[in-house]
């Protein structure tokens, strides 16, 4: 059976980017079609700083909103990664795999140090080395699929890179995975951006909707949208950016097209009205399910310690395989 691998960073409450790119197709289709492990990244979010008790919670909350959003651990594994130590230790033979350039390359390590240091701050050795366990987290699992946003598509050729090399140096042990992006939606912009990503750090989030937002405030944020200084409603994602997102965002939530969508629309604020009404139906589900499991900790704790003994029970084998390959003794 395929597997595939995928998780979530809690380095900000999730948003409705998150859910159209990734999570829902999770819940509808991976985990119906494949032996499916989705993971609540944590140690990513140690890469840059940040509040101990606020990483935590939001790793907390990810859990309880990828069990809300509909995966089930009866049909797939759910867990945190740091749970899983082999996460760690095939790390540091990634590192050993990987070369300086390669990791000087990815655009994310570029931008974020960037921010860092134009901020006074100084950048985390783990902000670069960060790639390589990115490559662990897939590659100890045997994946052979990452469903992943566009952003993410840079860090998944280099582990397929350092999957391909460690099998050419000491024989083969990883299987190397295919990258596969979602068709609809793949990268939901931020509304008063909408040339950017709707991401969950930024730190102006007027453009944000998040999954726990409240109606109203979906509402409010979709009203306010960045359109452009035309009437008509056309998609143009290069040329209209924000009129084309708003399209992208209720093609989406309606299973349409948003090329066909934009011909039934002649003014901006029917348009809005109707993007920002489908989203509320859409996360209300969401919402309420998430309520439900937030007030039985018990519940999520229970989940997440099956996920972590069945991820380690997966990994450990292979982990140690490259352990031996590499030429390290076995624990005697």
């Amino acid at each position: 059976m395929t597997r595939i691998f995928s998780g979530v960073k809690p380095t900000g409450h999730l948003t409705l980017g998150n859910y159209l790119g990734a999570m829902r197709r999770w819940a509808e289709v991976d985990q119906h079609r494949a032996d499916a492990l989705f993971c609540v990244v944590d140690l990513h979010a140690l890469t840059v700083h940040h509040d101990p008790a606020r990483v935590r919670r939001l790793s907390r909350q990810a859990a309880t909103l990828l069990l809300a959003v509909g995966l089930d651990p009866e049909r797939c594994t759910v867990f945190a990664q740091s749970h899983v130590d082999e996460h760690t230790r095939l790390a540091y033979l990634m590192e050993c795999t990987a070369s300086d350039g390669e990791m000087r390359r990815m655009i994310q390590y570029k931008e974020k140090a960037a921010r860092e240091q134009a901020r006074g701050g100084s950048v985390r050795l783990s902000l670069l080395t960060y790639p390589a366990l990115m490559a662990a987290d897939v590659l100890a699992y045997g994946t052979d699929e990452v469903p992943v946003g566009e952003d993410q598509a840079q860090h998944l050729e280099l582990t397929r890179d350092l999957a391909v090399r460690f099998n050419q140096r000491y024989g083969t042990t990883f299987v190397v995975p295919k990258v596969t992006l979602p068709a609809v939606a793949a990268r939901v912009m931020d509304l008063q951006e909408p040339t950017s990503k709707m991401g969950k750090s930024h730190v102006r989030t007027a453009g944000i909707v998040y999954l726990l937002d409240e109606p109203e405030a979906v509402r409010k944020k979709v009203s306010r949208a960045v359109t452009d200084a035309e009437r008509d409603v056309v998609y143009d994602r290069a040329e209209r950016p924000g009129v084309a997102n708003l399209l992208d965002v209720l093609a989406a939530c309606t299973g349409g097209d948003p090329e066909a969508v934009a011909g039934g629309y002649s003014s901006y604020g029917t348009l809005k009205k109707d993007t920002a009404e489908a989203v509320v139906e859409l996360l209300r589900p969401v919402r309420e399910r998430h309520a439900d499991l937030a007030a039985d900790p018990g519940y999520v704790d229970a989940v997440l310690r099956a996920g972590a003994e069945r991820a380690r029970r997966m990994a450990r084998p292979r982990v140690d395989a490259a352990y031996k390959a590499v030429g390290l003794m076995p624990v005697g």
